[in-house]
């Protein structure tokens, strides 16, 4: 089966500053990752910016990214560092010059330490100090811009930050998350409504991330029920003044009570027989599933923002390609308006509490050298998203 995209589908891929820049005075510096590598040193990609500007362009016409907002603005309400300010400004150039569409994420994951002393998202007074970062963004870099993401995942940000405590400030206090979410949907508003002002073609919106929460047993069911409206209903529903409704998916994840992923629990992900990839079960379908959620509920355009694998091998990630693109035609062939899909990850990256050992990246970084090496996957994604057709033989074996 040949698989024929619209003309006007996007396909990219992503990366965000702080997980492939040096660590520049945020709040995710000097943090010890799980595989024990620190927060700091990330991909290099700041003295990389020619090779990765090539790499981008030839995996795809589409970009989504980040800037570091601690570099740019390093005390509230400053003026951008002009160094930082000009090495991005040649970097949007240069993908510019290759044809690459953007789409700009203002929000991801990471604060200046300056931000986080006055105590961040928990409280609504500070606020204008990310917007007046977004408003000079987008009055600096707003002509290179496509689409716009004010927010990356503000579920799993509130939920990993202050419900289980896996990222800064390391807090369990659901109540806290709560005002972190009301906090963040107020500032998405007035910085949604300055986009529009200055760039009213710019389609703005957020990324979503959307998961299927499954039960395994009866103990399951409430904990699974209790994420789902969390983090599939309440968070999302903060953010409804967009352009399109940005999504991300990577999995599924049972409960029996607790959650269980292949990361945590290999042996129970064996057991069950659950194809999966180095952190969670891999289920394909659940784009679907979530992509219908999404529309049914907000009847607006979908722009998938991130998607991917886990996976050393690369064997899983050459087959999710092919799965992830069968999904998606089906889909529009169903009438649905989906307008892009963004892959995740351009190159392995330092993958936040986890880091440099878990790898997404169409291709590899080695975590010691920088060096980039291009993976046997690649070849098969940039095929697809620079002719936006593919042919699929008994959804295993791939040409296009």
């Amino acid at each position: 089966m040949k698989l024929i995209f619209p003309d006007h589908f996007i396909f990219g891929t992503s990366t965000a500053a702080p997980q492939i820049e040096t660590a520049f005075e945020h709040d995710w510096e000097g943090l010890k990752a799980r595989d024990g590598f620190t927060f700091d040193r990330t991909t290099d990609h700041e003295l990389r910016m020619k090779e990765d500007a090539a790499i981008i362009a030839s995996l795809a016409p589409g970009y989504r990214m980040s800037l570091q907002w601690s570099k740019l603005q390093r005390e509230p309400l400053g003026i951008f560092d002009p160094e930082s300010v000009h090495a991005y400004h040649t970097f949007l150039q240069d993908l510019k010059s290759r044809g690459v569409s953007i789409m700009m994420v203002l929000h991801h994951f990471t604060n200046p330490m300056w931000f986080s002393k006055r105590g961040g998202w928990e409280k609504e007074e500070n606020i204008h100090y990310w917007v007046d970062y977004c408003k000079k963004v987008v009055d600096e870099f707003g002509s290179y811009i496509s689409y716009w993401n004010t927010f990356n995942e503000p579920n799993v940000y509130a939920s990993y930050g202050w419900i289980t405590g896996f990222f800064p400030p390391f807090k369990i206090n659901p109540f806290l998350a709560g005002k972190v979410v009301l906090n963040m949907g107020k500032a998405h508003d007035l910085v949604y409504d300055y986009i529009k002002i200055k760039f009213p073609k710019q389609p703005v919106g957020i990324s979503h991330n959307a998961t299927i929460f499954s039960a395994k047993n009866l103990l399951g069911w409430f904990p699974a029920r209790l994420s789902d409206w969390w983090f599939m209903e309440y968070v999302p529903d903060h953010f409804k003044k967009a352009d399109f409704f940005g999504m991300s998916y990577y999995g599924r994840i049972p409960h029996d009570p607790l959650p269980i992923t292949y990361l945590e629990n290999p042996e129970k992900i064996k057991a069950m027989g659950l194809p999966h990839d180095d952190i969670w079960e891999y289920h394909p379908e659940g784009l679907r599933t979530c992509i219908d959620r999404y529309w049914n509920k907000y009847k607006m355009p979908i722009m998938i923002t991130e998607n991917g694998v886990c996976d050393e091998t690369d064997f899983l990630r050459m087959e999710a390609i092919q799965d992830y693109a069968l999904i998606l035609y089906k889909a529009i062939e169903d009438g649905i308006d989906i307008r892009g899909y963004y892959w995740w990850s351009t190159w392995d990256n330092f993958e936040w509490h986890l880091g440099p050992s878990m790898r997404f990246g169409l291709y590899a970084c080695d975590p010691l050298t920088k060096e980039r090496t291009k993976r046997p996957s690649a070849y098969l994604y940039e095929q697809l998203a620079h002719s936006k057709s593919i042919r699929v033989y008994n959804n295993a074996e791939v040409t296009i």
